[in-house]
């Protein structure tokens, strides 16, 4: 037999499902669901009690947007702030956690970046390109995710092998002499499968401080990248995954310019080089039932400022992982996973020329994971991790999630408990406003939901209740006096001084009333305080509503539209500025020509809505794009 891969570089399922649904367990062929980011493993959605969204390929063609944060806003619980237009930095938040407590990955690789101040993830780059998939899990998953696994999850796939030869491409121009040309060739050559991508992107944009508020100076932006994935067959029962990603992007930025040091339009850019490597042996044990894997993965991240010709700030965070992860299927009934790895993360800082901060950290892992079916329909999973650090010491964490299914599917309860942790990055540690005492941020979560199929599954009904409390929260402080910790730190230092409570509901309806109609709406409430003073965390919206509606035409013609409502915020932790809420409204359509040419267009933004997602900065007004899309 041939042996597959069950890696995280799974091949994109061809899943017909609404673009904002809460992803139901099977397909409307009666298929498993299968997910990847619940176990680093193939599982199906139906074995999971976990909150899972998955985004597929026919759906980010169908949205047709640019960014993948765009595509995250309409999946519920996640909600997104922007520093002005794309590519600018783009942090993203799953129930009202704070965006370095999310897990990014390309193609099951962490993308955090050990030179930011957080060690979280700048969504700002990622465009959807050659992308084909996104999953994305809701709720604290440190035993099988590690730190920073503290909100959830996002995970982003590139376009898999093929074993036959398939061409893919689009170009796209719009708004603001914004223009794309994408492009993926993928196919197998004897034990060799392969698919290789890139792409460029880029915009005159628009003023990074909001037009509205005087900003007059376009930002634009530009960005090549390029993706590789190969699988080598050796055997029947070893192959080699090997995986690449590279992003290049330059972006015009404002700042606070001299005299005043008042925010306004500045000469300054911004540059971001990401690189991720990634290198596995599969080995199948046992006629299968064993399946191991050993990899090597790396993440390299250099960011560059400039205000004209002068350097104002140069950064690099690196990350080396080395992994083992076995799976074995006991039994019918059984089913284990266990795992290992060490992350060495290393970075360098300096601003307008000063000498350069160093630092190091090492952390080793070790985790376990069994899975039990002990009936149809019913599956309980349980884990349990623990971390040692090079500098704060171990750090233990559980998991345990439960789904039932009394009717092959029809109503489905979930159930899952989760614990987080995140590592103080080595800029909090180390840096020159750093703090080698800082303690792990840690977090407790549980959710629980159900799922319900009626109407022969045209109508599906969900609802999900989630909290989570977070303590040991590191955030920077002022050191009026020179002691303890802030032992010459002057200009302040980080301390666990914060804790926090999110908590909320997460509501959602998909109806197909005839094959070629679909809607779906999603609702979120998110409740998330500071747990010290009861006021609301910054930027986190409390309401949140998705709605879309899909129509494919029997002459080919497929239309859609999409609303989202963004409740009002406040931008600051003392909760006396705010930001008011907003609706957009997106249009779009696709005309196949033939069967391998597609024309394609959308309107973003219909009403020219006005609004802000951080204080002062811009949003962009209504636009519109047209495109063509091939495939062979």
């Amino acid at each position: 037999m041939r042996f597959h891969s069950f890696m995280l570089s799974t091949t994109a399922l061809a899943v017909s499902s609404p673009v904002l649904a809460e992803t139901a367990v099977i397909t409307e062929d009666g298929e498993d669901i299968i997910v990847v980011t619940a176990s680093r493993s193939e599982q199906p959605l139906s074995q999971t009690g976990q909150s899972i969204s998955v985004i597929d390929q026919e759906q980010i063609e169908r949205l047709q947007s640019v960014t993948v944060a765009d595509i995250l806003r309409t999946v519920p619980g996640v909600t997104f702030n922007r520093n002005g237009g794309v590519g600018t930095s783009t942090s993203v938040n799953i129930r009202g956690a704070d965006s370095s407590q999310t897990v990014a990955l390309i193609d099951g690789v962490k993308l955090n970046d050990p030179s930011s101040p957080g060690s979280g993830f700048n969504f700002g780059n990622l465009l959807t390109g050659n992308i084909a998939r996104i999953e994305v899990l809701r709720g604290s998953q440190s035993v099988i995710w590690g730190s920073q696994a503290i909100g959830g999850v996002i995970n982003t796939i590139t376009r898999a092998p093929t074993d036959d030869i398939r061409i893919n491409a689009r170009a796209e121009y719009g708004y603001r002499d914004t223009g794309q040309a994408v492009g993926n060739i993928s196919g197998r050559f004897g034990p060799v499968a392969a698919s290789i991508g890139a792409g460029y992107f880029r915009t005159d944009g628009f003023s990074t401080f909001n037009e509205d508020r005087g900003g007059v100076e376009r930002d634009g932006y530009r960005n090549f990248g390029a993706n590789g994935k190969f699988e080598i067959t050796l055997s029947d029962t070893i192959s080699i995954d090997l995986r690449g990603y590279y992003s290049d992007g330059r972006t015009d930025i404002d700042g606070f310019a001299p005299p005043t040091f008042t925010f306004g339009d500045t000469p300054e850019t911004s540059e971001t080089e990401e690189f991720v490597g990634y290198a596995g042996l599969n080995v199948a044990l046992l006629d299968g039932r064993f399946r191991n894997r050993f990899a090597f993965a790396y993440t390299n991240t250099k960011r560059d400022n400039f205000n004209l010709a002068v350097q104002t700030f140069d950064a690099l965070g690196r990350n080396e992982r080395f992994e083992y992860q076995g799976v074995l299927d006991i039994s019918d009934m059984f089913q284990a996973t266990i795992g290992a790895e060490r992350e060495d993360s290393r970075f360098r800082s300096s601003s307008f020329g000063a000498p350069f901060s160093r630092a190091n950290a090492s952390i080793d892992s070790f985790y376990g994971q069994l899975r039990i079916m002990p009936l149809d329909g019913l599956t309980a999973t349980a884990g349990v991790r623990h971390d040692d650090h090079s500098s704060f010491g171990g750090e233990t964490t559980f998991a345990g999630d439960i789904v039932y299914s009394p009717n092959e599917g029809l109503t489905t309860f979930r159930a899952s408990y989760g614990e987080g942790f995140k590592v103080p990055s080595l800029f909090q540690l180390f840096s020159d406003f750093g703090n080698d005492t800082l303690r792990p941020e840690r977090a407790v979560s549980w959710d629980a939901g159900i799922t319900q199929q009626l109407i022969d599954n045209r109508l599906e009904l969900w609802a999900t209740l989630f909290r989570r409390n977070s303590k040991d929260l590191i955030n920077f402080i002022g050191c009026p006096v020179q002691t303890g910790i802030c032992t010459n730190r002057p200009s302040g230092t980080y301390d666990n001084v914060g804790r926090a409570r999110a908590q909320g509901v997460e509501l959602g309806i998909t109806m197909r009333p005839a094959d070629s109609l679909t809607f779906a709406a999603n609702y979120t409430l998110v409740d998330a305080k500071n747990r010290d003073n009861d006021l609301v965390l910054a930027r986190r919206p409390r309401n949140s509503v998705n709605a879309s509606i899909d129509y494919d035409w029997a002459f080919g013609l497929k239309t859609g539209a999409t609303i989202s409502h963004v409740g009002g915020s406040f931008d600051n932790t003392s909760n006396s500025r705010e930001l008011a809420g907003y609706v957009l409204v997106d249009l779009r359509a696709a005309m196949p020509i033939t069967d391998n040419i597609e024309f394609y267009g959308r309107i973003e933004n219909l009403f020219d809505e006005e609004y802000e997602t951080i204080f002062r900065f811009g949003t962009p007004g209504r636009s519109a794009f047209a495109g063509v899309r091939l495939s062979y």
